[in-house]
C-alpha cells in the first residue's frame, strides 16, 4: 500500500527580477509518508522556505515562479490544482507554522477568534461550536481556554507560538510544515514548543515537514533528513544515514562546525567561503566552489542526486572517497 502522503519530483521555482533571475529551488526532489517527519536542513538563502511556499502554492507572484515539477499529496498534483480549491486544502488538509509568531498572528483580533476563524472556514459548524473548539485546542497546547479573548500582544513569545500551533492543528491536517518555528524563542522555550508539537503530531497522527538550520533539532524531532545547499537537495536519508554515515562534504562541513561535547579543541571547523549567487548559480557542482575535497571531475558537470543505498542519497561524484 502506499503511505506516501507528499511527493515532490524535480520541483523548480525562480524568481524573475529585473537584475537576473534567482533559482531558488532547482529540481528538488523529496517525499514524506505517513506520521512521519522529515527534516529540511540549509543555511540562510538555501531555499528551505521558497520549497514550502511552493508546496502550500503562496509563492508571491510576481516575482516568484514555479517553472517545473510536481507536488502530489493526497495522490493528487498540487500545481494542477485552481486557487478556490487550493484554499479549501491550505489551514485544512495542509497547515503552514511561520517562522515569527509575532508577526503571523492579526494584532487587533483576540487569539480565540483567530482559532475559531480557521474551524469555522473549513467546518460547517456554528459560532458557538467553533468557539468551544478553539477554547480546547488553546486548553491543548497549555494556554487556559479563558484566555480566548485576550489579544496577542498579551502573550509572550512561547505563548505565541503556542497559539500559531493551535491554529495550525485545528482542522486535523495531514500535513503541518513548520517553518523554522523556534527561531525567536530562547532555549528553554524551544525544547517546550518541540516537544508539544512532537506530542500533538502523535496524537493528531500527522506527518511533519521540519524546516530549520539546527542539527540538533533535527535529531530530537525528525525520522529523515534532507541537506539542500543553494536550492538542491545534496543528501538525503534517515537519520542514521545522514548522521553516522555522512557522504556529502557540505554535511561533514555543517557537522564540522558544531561543538562536540566529547572532544577538546581550539577553534572549531567552519565552512570556508559563502554560498554562490542564487542569480549566477555555476552549471557545475554548486558546492565545488567551497569544497575541500575538490576534483577537475567536480567542475565538469553538475552531478545527479544518485543512490548509495536504500534509503541513503547524495549528489557527489566523490561520495566514495568521502571518509
Amino acid at each position: 500500500m502506499n503511505d506516501k502522503i507528499l511527493e515532490i519530483n524535480n520541483l523548480t521555482i525562480h524568481y524573475v527580477t529585473h537584475s537576473g533571475t534567482v533559482e531558488a529551488v532547482n529540481d528538488l526532489s523529496l517525499e514524506i509518508t505517513k506520521g512521519e517527519t522529515l527534516g529540511l536542513v540549509g543555511e540562510t538563502g538555501a531555499g528551505k522556505t521558497t520549497t514550502a511556499l511552493g508546496i502550500m502554492r503562496i509563492v508571491p507572484d510576481p516575482p516568484g515562479k514555479i517553472v517545473s515539477g510536481q507536488v502530489i499529496f493526497d495522490g493528487e498534483n498540487l500545481l494542477d490544482k485552481s486557487k478556490k480549491e487550493m484554499r479549501k486544502i491550505r489551514g485544512n488538509k495542509i497547515s503552514m507554522i511561520f517562522q515569527d509568531p509575532m508577526t503571523s498572528l492579526n494584532p487587533v483580533i483576540t487569539v480565540g477568534e483567530q482559532i475559531a476563524e480557521v474551524i469555522r472556514l473549513h467546518s460547517k459548524i456554528s459560532k458557538l461550536e467553533a468557539k468551544l473548539k478553539a477554547q480546547d485546542m488553546l486548553e491543548l497546547v497549555g494556554i487556559p481556554s479563558e484566555r480566548y479573548s485576550e489579544y496577542p500582544h498579551q502573550f509572550s513569545g512561547g505563548m505565541k507560538q503556542r497559539v500559531v500551533i493551535a491554529i495550525s492543528l485545528a482542522c486535523s491536517p495531514v500535513l503541518l510544515i513548520a517553518d523554522e518555528p523556534t527561531t525567536a524563542l530562547d532555549v528553554t522555550i524551544q525544547a517546550q514548543v518541540l516537544d508539544l508539537m512532537t506530542n500533538l503530531k502523535k496524537e493528531f497522527g500527522t506527518s511533519m515537514l521540519l524546516i530549520t538550520h539546527d542539527l540538533g533539532v533535527v535529531a530530537e524531532v525528525c525520522d529523515k533528513v534532507a541537506i539542500i545547499y543553494a536550492g538542491e537537495i545534496v543528501e538525503y536519508g534517515t537519520l542514521e544515514d545522514v548522521f553516522e554515515n555522512t557522504k556529502h562534504p557540505y554535511t561533514k562541513g555543517l557537522f564540522g562546525s558544531i561543538p562536540d561535547m566529547d572532544e577538546t579543541v581550539d577553534r572549531l571547523k567552519p565552512i570556508t567561503g559563502i554560498m554562490p549567487d542564487p542569480s549566477k548559480l555555476p552549471p557545475f557542482c554548486t558546492f565545488s566552489l567551497r569544497c575541500p575535497n575538490k576534483t577537475p571531475e567536480c567542475e565538469a558537470s553538475n552531478p545527479d542526486l544518485v543512490n548509495i543505498s536504500e534509503s541513503h542519497k547524495v549528489r557527489c561524484v566523490n561520495w566514495k572517497t568521502e571518509e
